[in-house]
């Protein structure tokens, strides 16, 4: 070798190879692991949710019992879809005109609404923290895509149904229809129906038993919208039509 050539590099010392294979492998884990998850749920039905684990910390009793989706009342699933997400048998996870509604009501100065679909509303329920912080919200639009990738939307509705808490520590279809009406979740009437999707942005607030003047009104609103869901077929991706 010259004086002019020019000396090659030399090899990163082991440590710091090993180092560098390390953060490569904790960061690989971390991706995998949502996606694990994901499709590890698309098959079994959740031992339990974040925000159950909270609240167990807390000192707060819980009552979760599974039901499949053909052990809970086609009523229940088209109320679900009148009250929050119209669109679900349509969109892919986002209802872009929900959230554009959303936020010129917000600008506007009225009261907040979202636009969470019942996609959103799982991966969020299921997989991550209560809370309005922008990492969840990110985190909630990477499951929220994964889930719409790898589970049918029978499975999604399955799911929110299951977990999704109707009054304090009450969660899921079965619980709830037992502790507001005290019958099993497939003998719910309409307006029963209608009454749980009525409680479910503020499950800690109103009573499906006895519904106030709020409950009442919007219960009306969600019968009727749930008929419009029947008769339009905007429940064909989870309700068989045979």
């Amino acid at each position: 070798m010259s004086a002019a050539d020019p000396i090659p590099d030399a090899p990163p010392p082991p440590a710091r190879r090993r180092g560098g294979r390390l953060v490569l492998a904790v960061l690989l884990v971390l991706a995998t692991l949502p996606l694990g998850g994901v499709l590890m749920h698309r098959f079994v039905p959740p031992l339990t949710t974040t925000l159950m684990v909270q609240q167990t910390f807390k000192g707060h009793p819980q009552t979760y019992r599974w039901r499949s989706l053909d052990e809970i009342s086609p009523r229940l699933v088209r109320a679900a879809i009148a009250a929050e997400d119209a669109n679900f048998c349509r969109h892919h996870g986002f209802d872009l005109e929900a959230i554009r509604k959303a936020l010129d009501a917000n600008a506007r100065g009225g009261r907040m609404r979202g636009g969470s679909t019942i996609s959103q509303q799982t991966a969020k329920n299921l997989f991550l923290w209560p809370g309005r912080d922008w990492v969840r919200k990110g985190l909630e639009a990477g499951y929220t895509v994964l889930i719409e990738t790898f589970w049918p939307k029978r499975r999604i509705m399955e799911v929110y149904l299951n977990i999704a808490e109707f009054a304090p520590g009450v969660y899921g279809a079965e619980a709830a229809a037992q502790h507001w009406f005290g019958k099993s979740a497939d003998e719910l009437t309409a307006r029963e129906a209608a009454r749980l999707a009525a409680v479910l942005p503020s499950p800690r607030r109103y009573n499906a038993a006895q519904p106030g003047p709020y409950v009442r009104r919007r219960t009306a609103r969600i019968q009727a919208a749930a008929g419009t869901v029947r008769r339009d077929g905007l429940d064909a991706c989870v309700l068989s039509r045979g």
